[in-house]
């Protein structure tokens, strides 16, 4: 199965270039970026700096976003978090709270220095897991001006609790045991094992959540030959850092704009709710959308309030 667009799982706007480019984060790991930009624009631009889905690449949504939004005036870089798809990083298919972070700051590097683009109009948004990174790295790096979270996972909390919090320290536990013990087997192999991707074939009694990832990742709408969840997962020993490094500790000290989006419909709304009754200060928003689940802030157009961020970036860079 391939992508209908060339690679990208959505045709690009015809008021839009989109360019590769390659930078490298604080740890010397070279990221891959699409930098799509406004055709025929003048004068300093604000940018926005886009990634996610959690195992996802930059020619899925995250590259749909940039597209929307270059679409309507702004810079947008979607890129490949370390580790994945054309990314740098010698080990493969890793996550790290720290690191992924760590390259959304290293993309407001690389956009900074942009002779085109005004390095105090700065922003970035998060999908899914990359939302909850999106935070992180708001609260750590005041370049960030604005911040919009789209259907934002906590993969701290999700991976030390389980799903809907269903883990106790017990089965945590016994968690760790078995992925430790994965470690030993990984260093004897000279591999890392890879936990598998969204399941298919897809079993009749799967959980609606399961069937919302697989109409994405598993059929012509959004699988792409990079992409960790429509092929083979992440290394199994991943989730390891995430249990005990909660990526949201410093959330209520973000001073810019925060807008956060989620359907009210999409298994993981409560990680949004819980998220943004932490945060502090003005012009923090969670929109919450009816009649709307997880992977429709992917790629449902007719779904995503990009009019809504559109003015919010266009009212928190300026």
């Amino acid at each position: 199965m391939k992508s209908a667009y060339e690679g990208y799982t959505f045709p690009l706007s015809q008021n839009v270039n989109r360019t590769s480019v390659w930078f490298r984060n604080r740890y010397g790991i070279e990221l891959a970026g699409d930098l799509y930009t406004p055709k025929n624009a003048q004068g300093k631009l604000a940018a926005i700096a886009v990634c996610g889905p959690f195992g996802a690449v930059k020619e899925q949504a995250s590259g749909l976003y940039a597209d929307e939004m270059a679409s309507r005036g702004f810079v947008a870089l979607a890129f490949d978090p370390s580790f994945i798809g054309e990314s740098g990083g010698e080990v493969r298919n890793v996550a790290s709270p720290d690191i992924n972070t760590e390259d959304f700051s290293a993309a407001v590097d690389f956009l900074s220095n942009l002779e085109y683009i005004d390095p105090e109009k700065i922003g970035i948004i998060g999908i899914c897991g990359f939302g909850g990174m999106g935070l992180n790295a708001a609260a750590m790096d005041t370049r960030i001006k604005a911040t919009v979270t789209s259907t934002m996972y906590d993969m701290s909390r999700v991976n030390a609790n389980g799903y809907f919090d269903a883990m106790d320290a017990d089965a945590r536990y016994e968690l760790k045991k078995t992925l430790n013990a994965q470690r030993t087997k990984d260093y004897k192999n000279g591999t890392f094992a890879r936990a598998g991707g969204v399941v298919d074939p897809l079993p009749e009694d799967a959980p609606f959540f399961v069937k919302d990832y697989y109409d994405y990742y598993k059929t012509e709408r959004g699988y792409s030959e990079r992409s960790l969840n429509s092929n083979e997962g992440w290394n199994t020993t991943s989730a390891l850092s995430f249990i005990n490094m909660p990526i949201l500790s410093y959330s209520d000290e973000i001073r810019s704009a925060v807008l956060m989006i989620h359907g009210e419909k999409a298994h993981s709304c409560y990680f949004s709710k819980d998220a943004f009754k932490k945060l502090k200060g003005e012009n923090k928003e969670l929109l919450i959308l009816p009649d709307t689940v997880h992977t429709d802030l992917y790629d449902r157009k007719d779904k995503i309030p990009f009019d809504k961020i559109e003015n919010f970036f266009k009212n928190n860079l300026k």
